[in-house]
């Protein structure tokens, strides 16, 4: 393995492997549909509104907070223990899920807030950590294995929680997704760079790293591509955002997909994803990330219309495994696309922006979707919606200069 440290990059990679039990099983699958159709309740859309409103607000606050915890992280030297912080917040806050019973909205929208503010928040130092554990030229690499190996977390805790479902046990499907994060993120906090104090207060480093984050802030503003490129990602994210967020309580309720099949259907979207990561893995580096994020943003403004004509089980199987493939392959690309801008020894305070513009569209998408939706009473007016985020993303990347290879072919 061309890489630094062996050691660090399994390390780094099965986090993934762990919170991606969290992306499947609590953002993406069953804890949706369970919130939106069991504790509140879909028949008007209100699940799919309150369930908007639970992600957008989460995603408030990390697009508030990471860019100066970014900062605070490089210049304190604190970067592993804020990940640990907020890998805790999201493992508790899902043991607590198993608390929640019909009609407790409140309580369950307070709980997917901080679950989702632990999860969305400790990605911006998660993130941070490629630049230091591999070489330039296998950035793409790495970071596909990541999230490949991460869909191979999410297939695993599926299966887990399918297990816990057919016998009806959906508080203890919760415990067990926490256990499943804190066992598999171990690793991390064990074997990856450890922090580097650089600063003997931890105020003085917080108010530096406000400052040096406002700097950031600017000098990313001036720099044209580096703009144009977050640009781009702020618009084309929206879209991948809402997408996991809305899909299974789109299967369910406009498609009648029970839990099970529910299960089975992002199971086979998780191999899809996996395969897809490995195929594009090399391509990243050797043909260059642009292409390649511009090749899979075809591809699913294409799946968001043909999912708007879907009338059965089947269609929906069929596009939904396309959509797979290139789920891996547009957030590996992107985030080694992102790596050619960020300087040295700022890793953190720019993956902490490139977090704060990821999540600050994870605001407006799920809303528009849950607002479309209530409106209409039919959610196909919203997943079309979603396409319109995928072809104008598509079109402002075109003219960012850079994303080539790393690497020659040969």
């Amino acid at each position: 393995m061309p890489v630094k440290n062996r050691k660090q990059v399994i390390s780094w990679c099965l986090f993934d492997f762990a919170n991606s039990s969290y992306s499947a099983v609590i953002s993406a699958v069953i804890f949706p549909v369970y919130f939106a159709n069991y504790i509140v309740g879909n028949e008007a859309g209100l699940g799919d509104l309150w369930w908007g409103r639970a992600v957008s607000l989460s995603m408030i606050f990390i697009v508030l907070t990471s860019p100066f915890l970014g900062g605070i992280a490089d210049l304190g030297g604190i970067r592993k223990r804020l990940l640990f912080i907020y890998t805790m917040l999201c493992i508790s806050a899902v043991a607590s899920f198993s608390l929640i019973h019909k009609g407790m909205i409140a309580e369950g929208f307070v709980l997917i807030i901080l679950a989702n503010i632990g999860m969305e928040g400790g990605f911006a130092f998660y993130n941070s950590f490629l630049p230091e554990i591999a070489e330039k030229e296998y950035h793409g690499r790495v970071s596909a294995w990541g999230y490949a190996v991460g869909y191979a977390g999410s297939i695993l805790s599926l299966i887990l929680a399918l297990t816990l479902i057919n016998r009806g046990y959906f508080d203890l499907t919760w415990l067990m997704i926490s256990a499943f994060f804190g066992i598999f993120s171990l690793p991390a906090f064990l074997f990856l760079p450890a922090d580097r104090q650089k600063d003997s207060s931890l105020m003085h480093a917080a108010s530096k790293g406000m400052r040096d984050t406002w700097m950031t802030f600017k000098k990313i503003w001036t720099n044209k591509e580096t703009r144009k490129f977050l640009i781009s990602y702020f618009i084309f994210e929206d879209g991948v955002n809402t997408v996991i967020v809305f899909s299974s309580i789109f299967a369910a309720t406009t498609l009648g997909f029970n839990t099970k099949e529910l299960v089975m259907l992002y199971i086979v979207v998780q191999i899809s994803a996996l395969a897809g990561s490995f195929i594009m893995a090399r391509p990243i580096d050797v043909r260059g990330p642009k292409k390649v994020v511009s090749l899979s943003l075809l591809m699913w403004s294409s799946v968001s219309i043909l999912t708007y004509f879907a009338e059965s089980k089947l269609h929906f199987w069929i596009i939904a495994s396309i959509a797979g493939f290139g789920l891996g392959t547009v957030q590996a690309a992107t985030r080694a696309f992102f790596t050619q801008f960020v300087p040295s020894e700022h890793e953190s305070e720019y993956f902490g922006v490139y977090s704060m513009v990821g999540k600050s569209s994870a605001i407006f998408g799920p809303l528009l979707f849950g607002y479309i939706s209530s409106s209409f009473g039919s959610q196909r007016p919203a997943i079309l919606s979603v396409a319109v985020f995928f072809l104008a993303g598509l079109i402002s990347l075109q003219s960012v200069k850079g994303g080539g290879p790393n690497v020659r072919d040969t």
